[in-house]
């Protein structure tokens, strides 16, 4: 039984454990990804990436250390002149776990480990996502810029068409119209004649 016994042992001696993680490890460094079992990657994601971490500082002690490790010279030096460069800025997580199915034989359920900066298609697409973020903020920002304009811009586009709008009276025809009905009124007045007229008028014949 395992209990509490945090390391697993994948079936082989100590001796063995530590011979095929170094391989493994020296594999995962040339290659930059390798296939193998998700009990066998999470076994090398904790032996590999102190490693890792170890090759920022690069000094004869940290060399003599990865490579009491490692136990191969071309992986310390690719390690220390190209995987270190890449992982300066990364503060740990330098490796990446894909499952890929299960294995046919025994059905074993089988993954891809690789070191994160080494593949070109997720960094592509970190690099859009960062591309629209910024292209989001850019156009909020311009929004709220252009609002106060518009809003000062509306008051003063209503001054300008309120004195269009209202009708405008002519007075002139106002006063013919008025006029109109005290001259029918005189004409009137100068046809009608009265009695008195029409009898003065007999008598002088």
């Amino acid at each position: 039984m395992r209990h509490r016994k945090k390391v697993n042992h994948l079936g082989r001696k100590s001796a063995h454990r530590k011979a095929m993680l170094s391989n493994m490890a020296a594999s995962l460094i040339l290659h930059k990804r390798i296939n193998t079992t998700v009990a066998k990657a999470k076994a090398l994601k904790v032996y590999v990436e102190p490693l890792i971490t170890k090759s920022k500082d690069d000094s004869t002690h940290s060399r003599r250390v990865v490579f009491s490790y490692l136990e191969n010279k071309h992986a310390v030096s690719e390690l220390f002149r190209e995987v270190a460069q890449k992982v300066a800025d990364r503060p740990g997580g330098y490796t990446r776990i894909l499952k890929t199915g299960f294995r046919m034989g025994d059905g074993a359920e089988m993954c891809m480990i690789e070191l994160v900066d080494y593949n070109p298609n997720l960094l592509k697409k970190a690099e859009g996502d960062q591309a629209k973020k910024t292209r989001r903020a850019g156009r909020r920002k311009k929004t709220e810029d252009d609002a106060p304009v518009a809003k000062q811009a509306a008051p003063k586009a209503e001054k300008e068409e309120k004195p269009a709008e209202e009708p405008k009276i002519e007075e002139p025809k106002a006063e013919e119209v008025q006029v109109q009905p005290e001259a029918q009124a005189t004409d009137a007045t100068e046809d009608q004649t009265t009695p008195e007229e029409t009898k003065d008028a007999d008598t002088e014949k």
